[in-house]
This record gives C-alpha cells, sequence and structure tokens, in this order.
C-alpha cells in the first residue's frame, strides 16, 4: 500500500486552510501543478493542527506521481496559486 506525502509547508496565506500549516484533511494537485484545495474566505477552517497530507495528485508527468498518488517523502506549496514546489518533470 502506498504512503501518502505530507504537506511539510505552504505559504499561500490567503489560503483558509492554511493556519501556521496546511489544516486540510488532504489536498488534491490539480493538472496544473497547484493546489485544488486551495480556497480564499476570511475564516480559517480544518483541523486544529497542521498535519495535512496529499490526497490525490493529477499531474502525471511528475516523477513522484504512482498510480495517481504523491510518493515524495513530502511536499511544498508555493504562495499565490499554492503551486506544488516538489513537482519534478519524468
Amino acid at each position: 500500500m502506498p504512503t501518502v506525502a505530507p504537506i511539510t509547508s505552504c505559504s499561500t496565506t490567503t489560503c483558509a486552510f492554511n493556519h501556521e500549516g496546511c489544516t486540510a484533511f488532504a489536498v488534491t494537485i490539480g493538472g496544473t501543478g497547484t493546489c485544488s484545495t486551495l480556497i480564499n474566505l476570511d475564516a480559517r477552517g480544518g483541523l486544529p493542527v497542521a498535519e495535512a497530507h496529499v490526497g490525490a495528485c493529477q499531474r502525471l508527468e511528475c516523477v513522484h506521481n504512482k498510480d495517481l498518488m504523491c510518493s515524495a517523502e513530502g511536499i511544498a506549496l508555493g504562495p499565490d496559486t499554492a503551486a506544488c514546489l516538489t513537482y519534478e518533470a519524468r
């Protein structure tokens, strides 16, 4: 069974799930390489701790993508669009 990659950092300050780290249960990395779970609201939500993981990854050309799961040891998400900074082309 594959392991799920943790979100090691997220610098997207406008996301409602980013409160000193990603508090979503899991995120989806969309086909454009950005976090599809990103939601810009004035409220903060999610779990009480920052322990999010990659639930699914749609970047088929990434070396870490194994059966739509992220096999990286962890990923970092960048500012503004929450781009996956761990992405690496095959």
